[in-house]
């Protein structure tokens, strides 16, 4: 009976002496050469990506594993771009402040004539053409001869004139041909304004009523006209199955074209908001927003919530302050150069 016991004395005297070996060993490990490295780490200048071993950065020192002094998550989520890089880059910063967002409609539309303002410009008794004088895209005045036609009846020539100043849209007449009597020769239309009819589907046709500031931008170019609608059509659209929403737009230069495609940007309501930035400067990391608030030449993401969003801009509930500055354009840049930085730190 004696033999086991001292066994389990011999083992337990063994774990004993294990123990108090680790203890010194992790004192030693503590001392000077530990504290010199440490503080070697922490006066690391900044580069890219400051959530490495030991950053200064904020007024503060973070530390090995992300965190700063007062325990707060910082994580690798910052980097230093010199101000030289960052204006070739194209990296442009702008506060924070206030701003308005509108509750906007985006839809399609077709360029048409106004009603009233396209003629037919017909033979009033049938004869031979005897002359022609304007072609389809020519400007005329409002009296102006367009052709001479020699009666059958009378046979005598008379004259056919525009009722209205405008473009010959187009010519179906030819000298020589027998023009019937009520026959059309030309079409023409005063262009100077037309007619935007604007598509709009489901519950948004209830949003949108006559006032409402719309902005059109052609296609072909992207040129873009301020006007309000003018009304809303009361029937629907059979084809389509929309709601026609009508606005005029000034076409004194021409390029405005009957039967071109549109888009539209329709303005039902507008809020005002504290705190503002343009689309531009969000990105997403994971599932949550952020922006990058530059100080000096250092720029951090910052995860913010996120209000109400137009086309252009959205509003800050929180995450940045009014008067920080953010970056506005190229912002993806910074997020691919602290996310290189991550990588190259995680190895």
């Amino acid at each position: 009976m004696n033999i086991p016991i001292r066994c389990t004395t011999t083992r337990a005297a063994t774990m004993l002496a294990i123990g108090l070996l680790i203890a010194a060993l992790a004192a030693c490990g503590s001392g000077d050469d530990v504290n010199a490295a440490a503080d070697a780490g922490a006066t690391k200048p900044i580069g890219h990506g400051q959530g490495g071993d030991h950053v200064e950065g904020e007024g503060h020192r973070r530390e090995a594993g992300g965190h700063d002094e007062d325990g707060h998550d910082e994580g690798n989520d910052s980097t230093r771009i010199p101000a030289d890089i960052a204006e070739a880059s194209g990296i442009r910063v702008a506060a924070v402040g206030p701003g308005e967002i509108a509750d906007a409609h985006e839809v399609q539309g077709l360029l048409i004539p106004v009603d009233g303002r396209v003629a037919e410009v017909m033979a009033r008794y049938p004869g031979p053409i005897r002359a022609l004088h304007a072609r389809a895209g020519d400007r005329v005045r409002a009296g102006q001869t367009l052709a001479v036609i020699e009666s059958n009846l009378s046979l005598s020539t008379y004259t056919v004139a525009s009722p209205l100043g405008g473009t010959v849209l187009s010519r179906t007449a030819t000298v020589g041909t027998v023009a019937g009597e009520g026959q059309a020769l030309f079409e023409v239309a005063d262009l100077s304004e037309l007619w935007v009819d604007l598509h709009v589907f489901g519950a948004d046709a209830g949003h949108i009523a006559a006032g409402a500031p719309v902005t059109v931008t052609r296609i072909s170019d992207g040129v873009q006209a301020q006007t309000v609608l003018e009304r809303v059509l009361p029937g629907t659209a059979t084809a389509s199955q929309s709601t026609v929403a009508r606005a005029v737009i000034a076409n004194g230069d021409g390029l405005w074209r009957p039967g071109s495609a549109v888009r539209a940007r329709v303005v039902v309501e507008r809020f005002q908001a504290e705190r503002v930035v343009p689309l531009g400067a969000l990105q997403r990391d994971g599932e949550t927003d952020v922006v990058y608030v530059r100080e000096g030449e250092d720029y951090r993401a910052r995860p913010v919530r996120i209000g109400r969003r137009d086309a252009e801009r959205a509003e800050i509930l929180d995450g940045v302050a009014t008067g920080e500055e953010v970056v506005v354009e190229q912002s993806f840049l910074v997020k691919a150069d602290i996310g290189k930085a991550a990588a190259e730190h995680s190895h």
